[in-house]
């Protein structure tokens, strides 16, 4: 859903993404082929309006892309990542303005950082564990503790148990001043 809940997008088995104003039922915009791959795309919305998706290349690479909904002929920013089969599932934390980034079958997850100039998707850092995961889910804001700087929680889904994997800023340890 956009932020004021006007729309939603969507990522389909037909290789579109598709922004649609459920109030008219009508479809505003839509990209055939957002990604050319043939295995599994999602998109989310972004505070400022523009549409996060992920997805594979023709050649099986795993992408990621920034589309602006007022023009969805080409991706303002397009990144591919590696060849892992799994799909990418992005979690966007709207504060920070930075997207997560994990698959299913991957030990990491990766962050980025979106702005507002070229090339718009920045890598910020890569968490890695051991055991990959075999899905993911994370905490909402409410949920965090402040006090330990937590900016995001996730819980990374193994076999027999759920993970809690926390992701905090560090806090600099201020100097005497006297």
């Amino acid at each position: 859903w956009s932020r004021d809940g006007s729309r939603f997008c969507t990522a389909c088995k037909d290789k579109s993404v598709r922004v649609i104003d459920p109030r008219r039922g009508t479809v505003v915009s839509e990209k055939e082929r957002a990604h050319e791959g043939a295995r599994p795309m999602r998109a989310i919305f972004l505070a400022d309006g523009k549409i996060f998706t992920t997805g594979f290349s023709r050649m099986s690479e795993r992408q990621l892309a920034l589309w602006d909904t007022e023009n969805l002929e080409e991706p303002m920013g397009l990144q591919e990542l590696d060849s892992s089969n799994g799909a990418l599932l992005p979690f966007y934390d709207p504060d920070t303005n930075v997207v997560y980034v994990c698959g299913k079958g991957d030990s990491s997850i990766r962050y980025f950082e979106i702005t507002e100039e070229p090339p718009y998707i920045h890598f910020l850092n890569t968490f890695t564990s051991k055991e990959p995961q075999r899905g993911m889910g994370w905490m909402p804001k409410r949920g965090l503790d402040v006090s330990k700087c937590e900016i995001a929680r996730f819980y990374k889904l193994h076999e027999r148990k759920c993970e809690p994997i926390i992701m905090t800023v560090p806090r600099k340890v201020s100097g005497d001043f006297g």
